[in-house]
């Protein structure tokens, strides 16, 4: 704090716009946790011979999805003699606006590495289904469904094309068909330039080929691109689909600035506290492939 330091180092970087709550579906919790309950429809209808009577379905519950609810925290001191004889006093206040960039990158981060799990079947098994989020053995009445491509690619046009007749050949968990559809990419910045190309040339990219742009044409991805600067694998990507409870992020206590003396010290205490979860119920919400 000596009178004429120049600059404060490290600390003025500005940080990048929101990325998780285009990937997640907020929701709000004034309980210590959520449960989403997954269940399975009916079959098809089936025939019914003359004189004899309607058969019936069941409809039951699969299994149980628990988000228990996360504390996130941090803070800081100011103390009492830095406060008396602090030549920058404006910068001591500005300690809150670095505080709240910490804890928007915490945030982030931890949204993030839902999908930077998605293939860790080892320790991140924790879905309803007791598997990790992109796999291809998801409990199925109708046997295992997958939603990873069946040999991971590394991302192209081809790709993403069939990563799209996979999503909308799936069938649900008696077998009927999905109906679901592709709405946006999630990518690494390292693909941001070919998926650029990909999706927005007129023709089919990077070919002398004299062929309409398909993926372009159809709108086969409705919503876009999020280029996640936080994901930690430049070769995974993933699809979002219009599946309902599929990437969730519970919402218990919006994040809070607060302020306190202590008594003893006279120190100046600040700090910053959110409680939240992400994760997901139904992992058709998100079709993956790890990369080459």
């Amino acid at each position: 704090l000596w009178p004429g330091v120049h600059a404060w180092f490290g600390v003025n970087y500005s940080k990048f716009p929101q990325r998780w709550s285009k990937i997640f579906t907020e929701q709000s919790s004034e309980k210590a946790y959520e449960e989403d309950n997954i269940t399975h429809g009916f079959g098809l209808a089936r025939l019914k011979p003359q004189g004899q009577e309607i058969e019936y379905d069941a409809h039951s519950q699969l299994g149980t999805k628990r988000y228990t609810h996360d504390t996130w925290g941090l803070g800081y001191i100011v103390t009492m003699e830095e406060r008396e004889d602090n030549q920058y006093k404006n910068k001591a206040f500005q300690r809150s606006k670095w505080l709240a960039r910490s804890m928007a990158i915490t945030k982030e981060i931890n949204g993030a590495n839902i999908l930077n799990r998605a293939f860790d079947t080892t320790n991140f098994a924790n879905g309803w289904d007791a598997r990790a989020l992109a796999v291809s053995n998801h409990v199925s009445l109708a046997g295992t469904t997958s939603n990873i491509l069946p040999v991971a690619a590394d991302i192209s046009e081809a790709a993403l094309e069939d990563m799209s007749i996979q999503i909308h050949a799936f069938t649900d968990q008696r077998g009927l068909q999905g109906m679901i559809k592709p709405k946006s990419l999630v990518i690494h910045p390292s693909n941001k330039f070919e998926v650029h190309r990909i999706l927005k040339s007129t023709l089919q990219n990077d070919t002398a080929n004299n062929a309409t742009n398909a993926l372009k044409d159809m709108n086969e991805y409705p919503d876009g691109v999020v280029v996640n600067e936080y994901l930690t694998d430049a070769d995974a990507w993933f699809v979002l689909t219009d599946v309902d409870n599929g990437l969730t992020y519970f919402n218990r206590k919006t994040l809070a600035f607060t302020q306190d003396n202590d008594f003893g010290t006279e120190n100046a205490l600040a700090k910053a506290v959110e409680r939240y979860i992400f994760g997901w119920s139904d992992p058709f919400g998100v079709w993956a492939s790890q990369g080459a």
